[in-house]
């Protein structure tokens, strides 16, 4: 999976910050890595795929909370993928946020 690409359709869908939109594709860069989504899913994962799943999160949510819901229904329904979760955004420690 391209990072660059998944980053312009994260911002195209749900805009979000340019930190947001890194973190949430270099975890998706690293789910590709591991190898989980074809063992657990038998397919890999794609930029439309990715974003498939990101809209079924609930309305009003940013980028990383879209992708932590999904990182929680695939951990839920496979374990696993808690480490897969965003929990830090370049940039939050000056707001003092952590995800």
């Amino acid at each position: 999976m391209d990072r660059k690409r998944l980053e312009r359709a994260l911002e195209d869908e749900f805009g979000g910050t340019e930190a947001e939109r890194r973190a949430v594709s270099r975890s998706a860069r690293d789910l590709v890595d591991s190898g989980r989504p074809s063992e657990d899913r038998g397919h890999g994962l794609t930029v439309s795929g990715v974003i498939g799943h990101l809209e079924d999160a609930p309305d009003g949510s940013s980028i990383v909370e879209r992708w932590n819901w999904w990182m929680g229904a695939l951990d839920a329904a496979y374990g696993g993928y808690d480490y897969f979760r965003v929990r830090f955004v370049e940039g939050d420690e000056a707001k003092g946020l952590r995800r």
